[in-house]
Order: C-alpha cells, then structure tokens, then sequence
C-alpha cells in the first residue's frame, strides 16, 4: 500500500485532536479563569532502509502529537462585588484539594462557604490555606484581602470584632511545571505540592473570565477543518492510485 496513505492518515488524526482542543476551549469562553488548551504537533521524518542508497532517504514526514500547553495570558478582570469573589492579578494559582486528598491548582476564583463551613470553589474543591482546608464559623460574613488573608464576623459581632481566619494558599512555580489534568486543575509534575508564594496579589470583589479569544478560536476551526480535508483528499487520492497500479498489475498478468 501506498505510504502516502500513512501520512495523510497521521495529518488526518491528528487534525481530529486539534479539533476537540479548539471545540473545547469555545465551550469555556465564559469560564472563569479558564486557561486556553494549546494543541501541539511535530514532524516526525521516517527514512526508509539504513540509508546506504538514494531509495533510503526521507521521502516522508508523519505527524505526531507533542506535549500539551496552556495559554498562560491572564484573562480580563472584571468586579462583581461579591465579596468571596477573587481575581489573582499577574501570574499565579490558587491551592484547592481535590476529592481524593491532592494538592491542585486553579485561577477561578469564584468561591463559596459550603453548609460545613468550608470555602470551596465552584467546582466543590476545599481552598487551602496554611493550615489545610480553610473552615469558617457557620453564619459568620467572610471578607478576603488582597493578600488572600480570609477573616470572618460571627453574627451580631461588632465590626471591630472581625477575626483573621488564614490565608489562601497561592503558588507560581516555573512555567512549563504544571500540566492541566483530566478534572480541567493544574499539577505538579513530581505530584508534590508547590510552595507557596507571598507575593502573589488578588483583585478582591472580582473575577478573571477566561482567555479565550472567540474569534481566534473560531478563525481556527474552520482553518483546521479546511486542513482535515486536505488530508482526506490525499487519502482519496491515494486510494485511487492504488487501485489503478492494481488494475495495471492484473492486466501485465
């Protein structure tokens, strides 16, 4: 069979997988704090043979996937006036705890008191603080500053009674350190948690949407689908040459 028929075949796949990265980051354009999900590729040159004749050389190139990314750019700030709502403003991430007792991380800081008294994001993950999962007394009104720091006042308390509960847990480990998993949180590569970073700042009362470009990203959809065809059409092409060396083949018999 043709090897034409392979290469357009690693093309034809791996512009499927783009597809899925771009559809999926169209449907988090209004995700807080979502990071775009990058599609990366490489060419991979097959030689054919040890190379100690003309027929041996690279007469092709396949296309493999690379390692993952994400878009790092910060998202826009926009304020809500809701008081538990956070942006970290610059480079950052803030620490949760996942279901099966992990260390992760995110920038969605749209966050909430449970009915135990936990601060929890939208997803339902713990906020780490210095001392773990940050707890608050039930019915208390929780206020966060720009340094994370979370404090609360009991009910019929007097203002000047707030008390400091922790502190959110902020990192900003090298770039190119965390890798997004399959429940949409970043992570460390090694599994073991980041250290914290105090001098990671947030926009109180506000929120970072995500950083997503529509356009961009629909300008790349119909660039990618454009491209698949592309490589059908070589799959057609190629499908058609071999049934014509079959024919010559049958009739040279």
């Amino acid at each position: 069979m043709d090897r034409l028929i392979y290469t357009a075949m690693t093309g034809a796949s791996q512009a499927l997988d783009e597809q899925a990265v771009i559809a999926n980051n169209l449907a988090n354009v209004s995700t807080t704090g979502f990071r775009a999900q990058l599609a990366n590729f490489r060419d991979a040159p097959m030689a054919f043979g040890d190379g100690s004749s003309v027929n041996d050389l690279t007469t092709r190139t396949f296309v493999l996937a690379s390692t993952p990314g994400a878009d790092m750019t910060p998202g826009a700030i926009s304020r809500t006036g809701n008081p538990l709502d956070i942006a970290i403003q610059g480079q950052g991430f803030m620490a949760v705890q996942t279901a099966d007792g992990n260390e992760a991380y995110t920038r969605a800081g749209n966050l909430h008191v449970d009915e135990n008294g936990q601060l929890m994001t939208a997803g339902n993950e713990q906020v780490i603080g210095s001392g773990g999962p940050i707890s608050v007394p039930p019915g208390s009104a929780v206020t966060i500053g720009t340094d994370g720091t979370v404090s609360a006042l009991s009910p019929g308390s007097q203002p000047n009674a707030i008390a400091m509960i922790d502190q959110i847990k902020f990192v900003n480990p090298p770039a190119g350190t965390l890798t997004r998993g399959d429940d949409g949180l970043f992570h460390t590569a090694d599994g073991n948690p980041a250290q914290a970073d105090p001098t990671v700042q947030i926009a109180t009362e506000s929120l970072e949407g995500s950083n997503v470009n529509p356009v961009a990203a629909m300008v790349a959809m119909i660039t990618n689908a454009r491209q698949f065809q592309m490589q059908t059409q070589l799959l057609k092409t190629a499908d058609t040459n071999e049934q014509s060396a079959n024919q010559l083949l049958q009739v040279s018999s």
